[in-house]
């Protein structure tokens, strides 16, 4: 259907920052792949797009977003295409999502006319040209957008003022805000949550992706900003606040699996100390002392081997066996991570291996491994029917796995809806007279 069903990680350095970027699925069928990056994130852009702007799915994100507060920036999409209109969508951010939401930008042209943006801070405007939009050229803000420009920045400065107090101080006696300490005040409130800076363009031809990059490492926080608490097994879950430095006692956790060519993939998230290549590390929920063959750094589908992942990194290990959510020490610390809130199935089917003592065997390990990949994924026997029941999120939910049944596993189902067992029960009286012959042999009626 050319949607993405599975979260896909890779990282960046832009400038001076190494930037881990985990992409998730929009569709609301695999929201478990944005619970749990959300779980391990720092911060997050909400990318919407210029056209439809908030859809359902938007409001579903907001809500995980919030659950585990995390800072967001906005990203409007698509502006080159039919009917784009960022202004709408600022509204609809404010309106619908109630964030405290602002336009750092104003587009240069939209639809066939999209050419840049104008950034309302530096007054500038940033034109992107070349093949794939990799050239960003500098120029002072076209005439006809001077006026629109002013009115952006009173907005923001309005709306930055109603939420941080060094600039309300400014905004109500009526002086100049200097850039540098609107910038300051802009990553302040959006790390505190009060604040979303929105950036928009067109992805497709990288318009704007360099300047939403340069907002990632100016108004997000970095892994040693953020409060990361872990609770201690050995003092009754007391809180314990992690600190972001690889000298401390290695606490990990293990946010999503998957089946690669060599065994099982698990993706990490350091939180305090380091793992080295050969280290030998402790799951937290089984007891198991494990050791780690390999470590690689991610780029979606291309992996790159490296000798040590340190604290605030994501990366992923070859050859551990786990579940999501297992937390991970050196053995130094009895500290675990909390979980990920995993949502109520929706929808469940009748699943049947069809015939063979192979499929059967194929079908039984292809579902525990699915169910240790996604907590969405519930799988029990009907008692009265013995059906195989699957629940999941949804039809498109379902109908992967057992897609993947066949394709990974070889193992052709038939599918159908759960059998329903109907049962008669007694509903109100009813009155009727019967004469009862006593006879003392033969056929007859005894009491």
């Amino acid at each position: 259907k050319g949607i993405t069903i599975q979260s896909a990680a890779t990282f960046c350095k832009w400038k001076s920052n190494h930037i881990n970027i985990i992409d998730t699925p929009g569709h609301v069928d695999f929201t478990i792949e944005v619970e749990r990056a959300l779980r391990v994130l720092d911060g997050a852009v909400l990318v919407l797009c210029g056209v439809s702007g908030v859809q359902s799915q938007s409001l579903t994100v907001d809500r995980q977003m919030k659950r585990y507060n995390i800072p967001r920036l906005a990203f409007i999409n698509k502006l080159d295409r039919v009917g784009s209109n960022p202004r709408k969508i600022v509204q609809e951010l404010r309106n619908q999502l109630k964030l405290n939401a602002c336009a750092l930008q104003i587009p240069i042209g939209l639809e066939e006319l999209h050419k840049g943006v104008v950034d309302i801070i530096k007054n500038k405007a940033y034109y992107f040209r070349g093949e794939n939009g990799e050239e960003m050229v500098e120029e002072s803000v076209p005439s006809h957008l001077m006026e629109e420009a002013s009115e952006a920045y009173k907005v923001l400065i309005e709306n930055i003022a109603n939420v941080d107090e060094e600039v309300a101080e400014l905004f109500i006696g009526e002086e100049e805000v200097p850039p540098d300490l609107l910038k300051r005040a802009i990553r302040r409130q959006t790390i505190a949550l009060n604040f979303v800076p929105v950036f928009m363009g067109s992805a497709y031809k990288n318009k704007g992706v360099q300047l939403l990059l340069d907002g990632v490492g100016e108004y997000l926080p970095s892994p040693s900003e953020v409060k990361n608490v872990a609770f201690d097994v050995t003092k009754s879950e007391e809180k314990i606040q992690l600190k972001c430095d690889d000298n401390e006692p290695t606490v990990a956790l293990a946010f999503k699996l998957e089946e690669g060519q060599f065994g099982q993939l698990t993706y990490m998230r350091i939180y305090q100390g380091k793992i080295n290549k050969g280290d030998f590390i402790f799951n937290m929920k089984t007891g198991k002392k494990l050791k780690v063959p390999r470590l690689v750094r991610m780029h979606s589908n291309e992996m790159e081997d490296i000798s040590y992942i340190g604290a605030g990194d994501v990366a992923a290990m070859f050859g551990v066996e786990c579940a999501s959510m297992d937390t991970f020490t050196d053995g130094k610390t009895q500290l675990a991570m909390s979980s990920m809130f995993v949502p109520e199935s929706v929808m469940s089917l009748a699943v049947k291996p069809e015939a063979g003592a192979k499929s059967q065997a194929s079908f039984a390990k292809a579902l525990n491994r699915f169910i240790k990949e996604d907590p969405t994924l519930r799988v029990h026997t009907d008692d009265h029917s013995k059906e195989i029941i699957i629940s999941g999120m949804g039809e498109l939910h379902l109908d992967v796995y057992v897609e993947r049944l066949r394709r990974e596993y070889g193992v052709p189902c038939q599918v159908g809806k759960p059998s329903v067992n109907y049962r008669e029960t007694i509903c109100k009286k009813a009155s009727f007279n019967y004469l009862h012959k006593k006879q003392t042999g033969g056929s007859g009626q005894y009491a």
